[in-house]
């Protein structure tokens, strides 16, 4: 079946009832056998079609399958772009991509992430305290969602905070999933020329950053761009997706009295809480794949050369995985393997990351304001609905 779908879809279509939920033709999507292929705009590559997988396991096994790439290496005869760049890992497949990996993973382990708690506990309450100074009333995003995020990024990459807002503005533009090539290439180049400082100053001394330990360690191994790209893998991977999930979780526990009462409340909600809002959102879009041979997907032919997306909104709501009202969101749900950082060797690397930022941010935002609520009516709001990464636009709040 053909159908056509606007640059929106590419961000995960959502329904037009509810900003959380997968939109009705996506659900049909899921419900139908065979794999539908749907017209998609990318930034790069302009209108293709790409074969669409919506089941929980489809999903999950296509995000395992070696011949189902996100990269084949470097152009060098393309521009740099977020994808075309050495070092940026969903660039790579296979041994290459292990290899890189490899030299980044040890720095974002359970133990090395909780070395940052206390760093962030403090960053998280000098916002608080900058909010309660400002109030009774902020944008969450600009206020909250955006900086804690922004902070951890320039932590681990060892650059002063005033870059942040160069960070921001160029990562808007490349994961916009609306700026045309031209203004893709343009961000693209003001980053890279930016990421190439940040490696200079670690190549003349090394710091005790992610790139710092990198360069101390597999220096030799590595080339310029190629510590550039890591550096941009960070940023890309770790900055607007938790600032946007910050914020969306917000808007989700306000539109739920109740289980915003139990993470604020009950600090034994905190953890579970987490998971369950990183499924019930699932805010990265699909990432689009390539066949590198005739595969099978549930027994459903995708051809050597076809794209491939994988929907991780329709496959964190299958009732495969989650029997019991899928659609809800309930705090106390027994975790799932939910897909929102994706599955095998391209899982999202900074996860911990995100996850010790997501505990230590709701629950303290909300113990502060107890009283937190929307400054304006929900209509209101705007919905980056083409965004690489879905969010929303503003968040004003009061308390």
């Amino acid at each position: 079946m053909n159908e056509t779908r606007t640059v929106a879809f590419v961000a995960s279509e959502r329904d037009r009832a509810c900003p959380f939920d997968p939109s009705p033709d996506l659900r049909r999507m899921r419900e139908k056998d065979g794999l539908p292929r749907v017209r998609v705009l990318h930034p790069v590559l302009g209108e293709v079609e790409a074969a669409v997988v919506t089941r929980y396991d489809d999903v999950r096994a296509a995000f395992a399958h070696p011949r189902l790439v996100t990269g084949n290496g470097i152009d060098p005869d393309q521009p740099r772009t977020l994808y075309n760049q050495p070092g940026f890992l969903l660039a790579y497949s296979g041994a290459e991509h292990a290899r890189l990996r490899g030299m980044l993973t040890r720095s974002f382990t359970v133990r090395q992430v909780e070395r940052l708690l206390p760093t962030m506990e403090a960053i998280i309450e000098d916002h608080l305290d900058a909010m309660e100074q400002q109030g009774p009333g902020v944008d969450l995003v600009e206020a909250f969602a955006l900086p804690i995020p922004s902070l951890a990024i320039c932590e681990l990459l060892e650059v002063p905070y005033a870059t942040r807002s160069m960070f921001q503005r160029c990562s808007q533009v490349i994961m916009s999933g609306t700026a045309d090539a031209g203004q893709v290439i343009a961000a693209s180049a003001e980053l890279h020329a930016a990421m190439a400082d940040v490696v200079a100053r670690h190549r003349a001394a090394p710091g005790d950053g992610v790139l710092g330990t990198v360069v101390r360690q597999h220096g030799d191994e590595l080339t310029d761009e190629e510590l550039i790209g890591f550096g941009i893998t960070l940023l890309a991977g770790g900055h607007e997706t938790t600032a946007t999930q910050l914020a969306l979780s917000v808007l989700a526990l306000l539109r739920h009295p109740g289980q915003l009462a139990a993470l604020r409340d009950d600090p034994g909600v905190t953890a579970t809480a987490v998971e369950e809002l990183l499924r019930h959102l699932a805010i990265p879009a699909p990432v689009l794949r390539t066949a590198t041979a005739d595969v099978e997907i549930n027994g459903q032919p995708v051809a050597e050369g076809e794209y491939v997306l994988l929907s991780a909104l329709t496959a964190n709501r299958d009732p495969a995985l989650v029997p019991r009202d899928p659609d809800d969101l309930d705090l106390r749900r027994r975790p799932v393997t939910q897909l929102s950082f994706g599955f095998g060797v391209h899982q999202c690397l900074g996860q911990q990351l995100a996850r010790m930022e997501l505990k230590a941010a709701l629950p303290a935002l909300l113990r502060r304001f107890p009283t937190l609520r929307l400054a304006v009516p929900e209509s209101e709001l705007r919905f980056r609905t083409g965004s690489t990464v879905y969010g929303v636009e503003a968040l004003p709040v009061a308390w």
